[in-house]
């Protein structure tokens, strides 16, 4: 039970601000008519951080990330939604007879009451702060609406007239879901279909997190609505489709590609956001260090030859090639592409796309475009054997070839080609150079900190030549989600094919051989490109840890 103390005692008592400022604002608060905490945030008096600290550690009032929270709906029907705007508080579940809630001034006491009234239950309070409270709840109250009103249709309405009604609740629900996705920076929505519910997730900075769970009874309009949207077949569930479509969140368009994929409890349809302002990346601006850089941009400036990016799927490949292809872009080249599919458009260049329904496929477009008279060429991915040699022989028949392969580093990339059925003479006669690259949250700047260096990461900078006494974290902050992470972006390895390389690789010898001759020539791993970023604030190095090894 909270103790029934006074938030400007309180403050006066730890000293954060002083009897003639308490004072003063509750003389400003009577004009103004604002809650007192937010009269002394908004005077500069204290910041909200020091609110939530001094409540939880002096009255024990739990602070709590409601992003990290599962609110559950029968919860937040207990209390209107103009009852929450008004008390800023949010329902998050009921808990031992208690309904626990969400507060952004856990001492107003009259809120409190009133909450108790209208729901007849006892009241648990957390704290939570004002923003993220806000957030939370217009888009749980929204949700809500939207799954009731579903709810309600699907009882009168056949799913046929759900799906196409464009005023109907599940295209509110889904234009919710994907704007809210859009507005917090997602990459990929995944609707994923579990035996009596379906989990909402979104991936944020590459990391998933659960953001909404409906009732499984809803996943067939759901399918239905978003099948009709990319184009796919809405009567076959039994294989999986891909499609596309647009998305208009009102400031911007997005091109959203969908994927569906059987499962034991239905199809699970995962949405990639692709936002086109990612495709006009400068190649100055992706991540590279200044080595680095020099070394690329040495490597794509050669009027032939085979230059590979590599990594994991989703570490920005796509993003470091259109980069290149922007940068390589001029009047007198003629840059073809084959791509499967084409994720941005790029004024100037000519784009394929794959078909393989229609015979297109990446070996058969690429003997295509040789006929085009290209002096640039970019196939979106090497998978197989036939499209390997495609590459290696435009690459030695005087054009300049970009491509992807999924490797874990440079160095493979050499016995990986040879793994392919190619044979050594021609990747060493082909091969420009290759970059490794993998993709790390930066930290976030509005809560970023200086702090001493713990002793086992002092001695992984040591272990490489380094010596700091401290570096930057992320402390956490409403603006990055309470994460100390905002935004990402690549660390790289860049390994140039030179003579000495070339001979190593016709010997075909094995990975480390390749790595310690590249070492001997300057060449910087990725993890110690990433481990310079972290010394000069970019990253921190569990996030590094996390994305490649040491």
């Amino acid at each position: 039970m909270i103790q029934r103390k006074r938030l400007g005692d309180l403050l006066v008592e730890s000293g954060l601000i002083t009897p003639q400022q308490l004072q003063q604002a509750l003389e400003e608060q009577k004009d103004s008519g604002l809650k007192l905490g937010d009269l002394l945030i908004a005077r500069g008096y204290i910041t909200e951080q020091q609110k939530i600290e001094l409540l939880e550690f002096q009255l024990g009032i739990p602070h709590v990330q409601l992003h990290r929270q599962k609110i559950d709906d029968k919860a937040v029907r207990l209390i209107p939604m103009n009852l929450a705007k008004k008390h800023q508080a949010l329902p998050l579940r009921i808990e031992s007879g208690k309904l626990i809630v969400a507060m952004s001034d856990p001492l107003d006491y009259y809120a409190i009451d009133d909450l108790r009234m209208s729901t007849d239950m006892l009241i648990e309070v957390v704290i939570a702060t004002k923003e993220e409270l806000n957030r939370a709840i217009s888009r749980s109250y929204q949700v809500q609406q939207s799954v009731h009103d579903m709810l309600e249709d699907m009882d009168t309405d056949t799913e046929d007239e759900e799906i196409a009604d464009e005023s109907s609740p599940v295209v509110n629900l889904l234009n919710q879901t994907i704007s809210q996705a859009v507005s917090l920076g997602a990459s990929d929505v995944h609707f994923e279909p579990q035996e009596a519910i379906i989990k909402v997730r979104f991936r944020i900075d590459g990391v998933l997190r659960t953001e909404n769970e409906f009732p499984i009874n809803m996943l067939g309009v759901i399918t239905g609505r978003l099948k009709i949207l990319g184009g796919l077949n809405i009567t076959e569930k039994r294989v999986p489709q891909d499609g596309r479509f647009e998305f208009d969140t009102g400031l911007k368009r997005i091109d959203i590609r969908i994927s569906s994929l059987p499962t034991i409890h239905g199809e699970k349809l995962v949405l990639r956001l692709l936002d086109p302002a990612n495709a006009n990346r400068e190649i100055d601006n992706i991540g590279f260090s200044e080595q680095n850089l020099s070394l690329f941009k040495k490597m794509i400036a050669a009027p032939y030859g085979l230059i590979l990016i590599t990594g994991p799927t989703g570490s920005g490949k796509t993003t470091t090639l259109y980069s290149a292809l922007r940068y390589l872009n001029r009047d007198d080249v003629n840059i073809v592409t084959v791509e499967d599919p084409v994720e941005y458009q790029l004024n100037g260049v000519n784009q394929v796309q794959v078909n393989p329904s229609a015979g297109l496929s990446y070996s058969t477009g690429l003997r295509s475009i040789l006929r085009q008279d290209p002096d640039i060429v970019m196939v979106g991915e090497v998978r197989d054997n036939e499209t390997a040699e495609m590459v290696i022989r435009s690459s030695m028949t005087g054009h300049l070839v970009l491509s992807t392969l999924h490797t874990n580093d440079a160095v493979s990339t050499f016995n990986r080609l040879m793994d392919m059925g190619i044979e050594p003479f021609l990747v060493s006669s082909s091969l420009r150079g290759i970059v490794a690259q993998r993709l790390v949250r930066t930290i976030c700047t509005s809560c970023k900190v200086e702090v001493e260096i713990p002793s086992p990461h002092r001695e992984i900078f040591e272990a490489n030549q380094m010596k700091l006494e401290k570096y930057y974290i992320g402390k956490g902050c409403d603006r990055c989600n309470q994460t100390g992470y905002r935004g990402r972006m690549a660390i790289h390895e860049v390994l140039i094919a030179d003579g000495e390389m070339k001979k190593l690789i016709v010997q075909v010898k094995p990975d480390t051989d390749y790595k310690e001759l590249a070492l001997k020539q300057g060449f910087r791993p990725i993890f110690l490109d990433g481990l310079y970023k972290v010394a000069t604030g970019l990253t921190t190095i569990s996030e590094l840890q996390r994305v490649c090894m040491e």
